[in-house]
């Protein structure tokens, strides 16, 4: 085959990989707004659990004990619905799309300091791999769950700071 004719079909074949992947991304969008949509459904009238953006948040408090990273009842039986939403709207997505539930895990500015967590960085991570794990026992597959700490460094509110201790999930490439 001629360079140039290889280089025609490079151009071809790039082209093609690029719209299979933006159709990709639109399936995997849409896929994201039904999961949303049946997930606020589902857990309609749960305090402090909310859709902002492409993201869902769930209070810290509903999930864990002050300063501490073992899931609580009430937050077992929460995450439990979101596990089986997961599970549910996995069979929906694409075969080809790489996605993930990105689990971010969020302190207010308190400083903690103990033997477990020596800073925030450690609480906040702690929670989201708590999450992730729970999540996993519930049968999200482990290569579609991600923890993520992120301390204190992305705030929601300056004033509200129970607003800032939080998690969030968001559905989303990898």
């Amino acid at each position: 085959m001629k360079r140039a004719a290889r280089s025609g079909l490079l151009v071809v074949l790039m082209l093609m990989t690029q719209a299979a992947m933006a159709q990709s991304v639109d399936d995997l969008g849409s896929t994201r707004t039904a999961f949303f949509a049946k997930l606020r459904e589902a857990l309609a009238g749960q305090r402090d659990v909310q859709v902002v953006g492409d993201r869902f948040v769930i209070q810290s408090s509903l999930l864990f004990q002050s300063g501490a990273a073992i899931l609580q009842p009430a937050g077992s039986k929460l995450l439990t619905v979101v596990a089986q939403q997961l599970v549910e709207f996995s069979a929906k997505i694409p075969k080809d799309a790489n996605w993930v539930l990105q689990v971010d895990g969020h302190t207010d500015s308190t400083p903690i300091n103990n033997q477990l967590f020596p800073s925030n960085w450690e609480l906040s991570t702690a929670r989201a791999i708590a999450v992730v794990k729970f999540l996993n026992s519930a049968g999200v597959p482990n290569e579609r769950l991600v923890a993520a700490g992120f301390s204190q460094y992305q705030p929601l509110s300056t004033m509200d700071h129970a607003r800032n201790r939080r998690i969030e999930l968001k559905l989303t490439h990898r």
